[in-house]
């Protein structure tokens, strides 16, 4: 873990759509947490998957999120732009053995749950273009530390198994590409959605693979809609509305629990982000309880 290592935080959106008001208390999160630690606060567009981007959504969220009053302290990378760094640790773990190519089809795992059950291990495939590349996972349990959740501990080589690190499509996988950009970037701190919890413990192991110290993490609740879906790009939940930028960042404030004074509600959104890093306590989330989008505002 880091200790007196500058604070360097970061927001990483997908483009595969707009920022609607659940990207919103992510962002925010992060930046305050940032901010109250006079730390710096990066924005990362991760585009690995090309297919499901849509043109100008990049451009558009770092826009909005100007608009909210948050910039990024240095150079905004896009993932896109780092193929060749994913491809060379990859190449790396092939040569010693910690990660192998796989030809299972999704068809072919149906019936093992999501854990893979290490079927292409000692079968020593070539390189082709359909074949995925597979990390293989410790058996050993892991604990994921967090500021709000409580511990989380996983036995990869039970609850997930080897696991996919290039897609058969050629697509790199978030769990690699995190790490290594979070690395390349020095993120001390990573702040997000608490549906990312479960991803910690195989990024703990890539870590401890490359010899890196740990990021804290702090995992917020989700926010739900009526249904008890999360709001989410693919469920085509309502995108930011610039105009609406200080109504709508009181509100985020109000679901972050930060209890914002009334009186602030007309300010505008320095004098909102200003009280708001003063006064940061993620500490006043609930851990286990998620927020109804319904049920924040009067």
């Amino acid at each position: 873990m880091h200790s007196a290592t500058p604070y360097i935080g970061r927001f990483a959106p997908t483009p595969s759509g707009y920022l609607h008001f659940g990207s919103l208390l992510a962002a925010l999160a992060s930046y305050l947490d940032a901010r109250h630690q006079q730390g710096r606060w990066l924005i990362r567009v991760e585009d690995l998957d090309q297919p499901r981007s849509i043109p100008g959504a990049s451009e558009h969220i770092i826009e909005t999120l100007a608009c909210y009053g948050m910039y990024s302290d240095g150079e905004i990378i896009f993932q896109q732009d780092r193929l060749t760094t994913y491809q060379a640790q990859i190449d790396q773990w092939l040569t010693t053995g910690q990660a192998y190519y796989c030809d299972c089809s999704r068809r072919q795992l149906a019936e093992f749950n999501g854990i893979y059950p290490g079927t292409c291990r000692h079968r020593q495939l070539p390189a082709a273009a359909d074949h995925a590349v597979r990390l293989i996972a410790p058996k050993q349990p892991l604990t994921a530390l967090d500021r709000l959740q409580p511990p989380l501990t996983q036995d990869l080589a039970t609850a997930t198994g080897d696991f996919i690190i290039r897609r058969r499509d050629g697509i790199y996988a978030y769990q690699l590409a995190v790490v290594l950009d979070d690395i390349a970037q020095g993120v001390t701190d990573v702040v997000r959605g608490a549906d990312l919890l479960d991803s910690t413990p195989r990024q703990q192991w890539i870590y401890q693979l490359l010899g890196q110290p740990l990021p804290r993490y702090l995992h917020i609740p989700l926010l739900l809609r009526a249904d008890g879906e999360k709001l989410s790009k693919r469920l085509g939940s309502t995108p930011l509305d610039p105009a609406q930028a200080p109504t709508e960042l009181f509100r985020a404030l109000q679901a972050l629990a930060q209890q914002p004074p009334l009186a602030l509600r007309n300010a505008n959104i320095a004098e909102q982000l200003e009280w708001a890093i003063a006064h940061w306590r993620p500490q006043q989330l609930s851990p286990t309880q998620n927020l109804q989008q319904d049920s924040l505002f009067d």
